[in-house]
């Protein structure tokens, strides 16, 4: 993977020229994934305008908006690093929602979010239809490596001593979780694409010569 230094902006526009011209007329389905430090909803977000400008339309999936119901995510109590890793993303309902729809010969109908975790309830949001060719970008973390069906991978990374480094600080007892996910999954080591966000100011792009 060849790797070099980019701005924020050319970022955005690389990754939007890339993601507009994978399988055209076809629906996609990417993850954007990473900590919070990395910032993927910001990303995924800042895309979606971009790539209606090239044609593709664009539609943006919080997976915060598919975290399972407290009962369930708390279990273990609030602060188990385990719990966060395994059990808090109700992957069988974003699947179910958003990624089997846009399958080929899918329906195009998806659930842009399921369960508000402020509320621990449904957010009773209504259901789209994804337009011909559209890209639908999934953010979060931990969204690679379980079998969810993406046709792109995006990963943001940052060194253990930078993750370490800008955890904030309420969320610092989830830092052992991502340690697991690079140890067990390596993410970075199959995703299409990887950005290394070491310092936001100064991200560094890598992209695989072949795909698969």
């Amino acid at each position: 993977m060849r790797v070099r230094p980019i701005t924020p902006d050319l970022l955005v526009e690389e990754l939007a020229d890339r993601l507009a011209a994978d399988r055209a007329g076809q629906w996609l389905r990417v993850a954007v994934d990473g900590p919070p430090p990395a910032d993927p909803d910001r990303l995924a977000a800042a895309l979606v305008d971009p790539l209606r400008a090239r044609g593709r339309a664009a539609v943006h999936v919080p997976a915060a908006g598919f975290l399972r119901p407290a009962s369930l995510r708390f279990e273990y109590g609030r602060d188990n690093p385990d719990a966060f890793y395994l059990g808090w993303l109700d992957e069988a309902g974003l699947r179910r929602e958003v990624l089997d729809p846009l399958a080929p010969g899918g329906t195009g109908r998806l659930l842009p979010s399921l369960w508000d975790p402020a509320t621990d309830r449904a957010t009773r949001a209504p259901y789209v239809t994804a337009p011909p060719g559209a890209a639908v970008l999934v953010s979060g973390q931990f969204l690679l490596g379980g079998g969810l069906p993406f046709d792109v991978a995006l990963h943001l990374v940052l060194s253990p001593a930078a993750l370490d480094r800008r955890m904030p600080a309420d969320q610092r007892w989830t830092l052992p979780a991502y340690a697991r996910y690079a140890d067990e999954v390596d993410p970075a080591a199959f995703a299409d694409l990887v950005v290394r966000m070491d310092d936001p100011r100064h991200p560094a792009l890598g992209e695989r010569s072949e795909r698969g």
